[in-house]
């Protein structure tokens, strides 16, 4: 398992390091809540990726390693934890039968970002992305209810999962740590120019204090 997760990681990285030179600052208004896949991601920290760099260059990686991990805790459950993957099957099926399903296959750049912008306030939305797909949702039956006995089951599978994707994801900030030069190489070469070239634009901008207009 390990040569085949450091081979993940590896081309992970480079699927990143290809992806970063086409990154281009956003727009427009940026989102008040933060992104809890990357806030205090470990796997971040272990790649020396900083807190400050933007959000988009650290969503890309995070996304693409948790790919990494939940492919390895799926083929885990598959082996060891029949109830949840007997779980799993029944909510994944479910989720086919929805007739309108916005969040799949999207890029690692937007996997697991809001569907909708934040709202602005006083003018609300005639519609929403995550609305119509709770709407589509919600025409589904739900699913068989699990007696006492079987959630306590459940929950015990659930913590063995998760047990292992603690392990899995430790084992991966351990591989991340070969790739940091290249990660801050490639954010260096980048991504810095672009905020820079934008603060400068930002200040050139403004009126000086001291210039002729100013008195």
């Amino acid at each position: 398992m390990e040569r085949s997760l450091e081979t993940q990681v590896d081309q992970a990285v480079e699927a990143w390091l290809r992806w970063v030179p086409r990154w281009e600052p956003a727009t427009h208004r940026g989102r008040v809540a933060p992104c809890r896949r990357c806030l205090g991601s470990p796997v971040l920290s272990a790649a020396g990726i900083a807190s400050n760099t933007p959000h988009g260059v650290q969503h890309g990686l995070s996304t693409r390693i948790k790919a990494i991990v939940d492919s390895a805790v799926a083929e885990y459950t598959a082996r060891n934890l029949p109830m949840l993957q007997r779980e799993l099957d029944q909510q994944a099926a479910r989720n086919r039968a929805r007739s309108y399903r916005p969040a799949e296959n999207l890029d690692p750049e937007f996997d697991g970002l809001p569907l909708d912008p934040d709202p602005v306030p006083g003018a609300p939305f005639l519609f929403t992305i995550a609305g119509m797909a709770d709407d589509a949702a919600e025409e589904l039956p739900p699913l068989p209810p699990l007696s006492d006995e079987a959630k306590a089951a459940l929950r015990q599978e659930v913590a063995l999962a998760d047990e292992y994707a603690n392990m899995v994801g430790r084992e991966i900030c351990g591989l991340m740590l070969r790739h940091r030069l290249h990660i801050q190489a490639a954010i260096s070469q980048h991504v810095e120019p672009q905020i820079e070239a934008m603060l400068a634009e930002l200040t050139e901008s403004l009126d000086s204090p001291f210039g002729p207009d100013s008195v």
